[in-house]
């Protein structure tokens, strides 16, 4: 939106490229983008989502675990947007989804209402949502553009992922985590290089999950 309009760029990247990839911090940009370009339009990260970031997590999910269809997932912390897009996978795939987050930080009533009928809980403890996990998941405590550092990590404390966390969840559940992770915060070493961690492999998936989703755009 810098110097031109959004439907004016959209109509020129759409005669230069053969597909385009946005990160917008406003989830309507990305939706006015991809209504005036003739270009496929994939959502790279916005505010309000993340699903190729959530595409390379159940691929590693299932790789290391089995089918997201039999899978319990602990989301431990801020139902931010890759919060958000691991219910969009749950809701669309099946399994069954815990997302413990203090009430500030919960995810969306608008969201949680569309994803009704699907095994979607929230809880404000993280003992309960791991119990059993067969994968536990968390993301940074401040992301782009936060601007409440202080009160978030206030907020967020209890949320930590350490060894004693990870006991509660199955004895064969994973860790994932999209990177970059702030160690010491909410997660520590013992969890990011414990045996449990599927973190580097979650990262390569990225790569993998891309070319997927290029592949399938234009053919």
């Amino acid at each position: 939106g810098r110097g031109e309009t959004i439907e004016d760029t959209a109509r020129v990247l759409s005669r230069y490229v053969d597909a385009i990839m946005l990160r917008a911090s406003n989830h309507g940009n990305l939706l006015e983008l991809a209504a005036h370009a003739t270009v496929p339009v994939i959502n790279g990260l916005t505010s309000q989502s993340h699903p190729c970031q959530v595409m390379a997590d159940v691929q590693t999910l299932e790789e290391r675990v089995g089918p997201l269809k039999d899978q319990r997932v602990a989301w431990i912390g801020d139902g931010n947007n890759v919060a958000a897009s691991w219910i969009h996978a749950v809701t669309k795939l099946g399994g069954q989804l815990t997302l413990a987050c203090p009430q500030a930080l919960s995810p969306a009533p608008a969201l949680l209402d569309w994803a009704q009928g699907a095994d979607v809980t929230v809880t404000r403890s993280a003992e309960a949502a791991v119990e059993g996990a067969t994968c536990v998941i968390t993301d940074a405590w401040v992301s782009m553009h936060d601007a409440d550092v202080a009160s978030r990590h206030n907020l967020l404390k209890p949320y930590q992922v350490n060894g004693a966390l990870m006991k509660r969840a199955a004895p064969h559940a994973i860790f994932m985590h999209c990177l970059p992770a702030h160690r010491g915060e909410e997660v520590t070493d013992e969890v990011m290089d414990g045996p449990q961690s599927a973190v580097l492999d979650e990262a390569e998936n990225r790569l993998h999950v891309q070319k997927a989703i290029l592949l399938h755009c234009l053919t």
